[in-house]
């Protein structure tokens, strides 16, 4: 699987890896704690000044976390670095998954909009129409099973290795980012909706729509969310479409963006007091880590 975010070089270098090493373990989608100064050092030595930026983008971060997870540089990055954050910090089931037609919404949603049986299902192009319903049922029902379970677990070490477990089951871990692809498809239908019928709606949603490609939730689901995972990653609208599915604030530290506004950006900016925060890492808001182990109380 060829990784668009990284150099030639560094990718022969983990093929030679993937021979002296097993396959289960090449499979961790999220790599095992660093400490944040040395892996900045790692990735970047020179004296340009981009390399200059992200060192001091890494040296603010380190203020607040002490280590760095780096996430598997596939078109579901954003995906799996939020949804591990999420679960990594979870203490409870999120009322949306509680609810009792949360597994209903496939078959509610295609017996209004026709056009959704076009869904794509990773590595599925191809596939007979018919049974994708089913499908995302499955997925959605795997969703609020994980999130429940890992919850559950009280032990900061247990719930880590839970994670750590999940996300090296490849067939679990791609079920799951179908299912936030799917609530992020029905959040846009509801932003629509609403807008149409003059409900107040927040600003991104309007940059959403406002997209030649996505002018409505069908060209959204055609042109953006059937690539994501496939032959492309989330946009910058797409992060609050996201934060709005999971009813999560996203912080992230963009380090390109180090000394101006935008540097340490939330996803929505505008967030609802009892949203949890989860925080990511992007050096081009392509590619995202996970900073961990919080050296003080973060607040937005």
């Amino acid at each position: 699987e060829e990784d668009m975010y990284r150099d030639a070089e560094e990718i022969e270098r983990e093929k030679i890896l993937l021979c002296e090493t097993s396959s289960s373990e090449y499979k961790l989608s999220v790599a095992p704690e660093m400490d944040v100064m040395e892996y900045c050092r790692k990735e970047w030595r020179g004296d340009t000044p981009v390399a200059k930026r992200m060192r001091k983008g890494y040296e603010a971060v380190a203020q607040k976390f002490a280590a760095i997870r780096r996430v598997r540089g596939d078109n579901y990055c954003a995906l799996r670095a939020t949804l591990f954050q999420a679960l990594s910090q979870a203490t409870q089931l999120p009322s949306w998954l509680q609810s009792e037609d949360f597994t209903m919404l496939p078959e509610n949603l295609m017996s209004k909009y026709d056009w959704i049986k076009q869904w794509q299902l990773k590595q599925k192009l191809g596939r007979k129409m018919g049974g994708i319903s089913d499908e995302i049922k499955e997925y959605l029902i795997l969703l609020r099973k994980k999130w429940k379970n890992i919850s559950e677990i009280k032990g900061p070490i247990e719930k880590q290795e839970a994670c750590d477990k999940l996300f090296k089951n490849e067939e679990e871990e791609y079920s799951l980012y179908e299912a936030l692809k799917f609530l992020m498809l029905n959040t846009a239908i509801e932003l629509y909706n609403d807008d149409r019928n003059g409900r107040r709606v927040p600003v991104f949603s309007w940059l959403l729509f406002a997209r030649d490609t996505s002018s409505n939730p069908c060209q959204l689901m055609h042109n953006h969310l059937n690539h994501i995972g496939h032959s492309g990653g989330l946009e910058q609208v797409e992060m609050f479409l996201l934060a709005y599915a999971l009813q999560y604030t996203i912080q992230v530290y963009r380090l390109y963006k180090y000394s101006t506004d935008e540097f340490i950006t939330l996803y929505p900016n505008d967030p609802e007091e009892d949203w949890p925060v989860v925080t990511l890492i992007t050096e081009d808001d392509r590619h995202y880590n996970i900073p961990v182990r919080m050296c003080q109380e973060t607040m937005l």
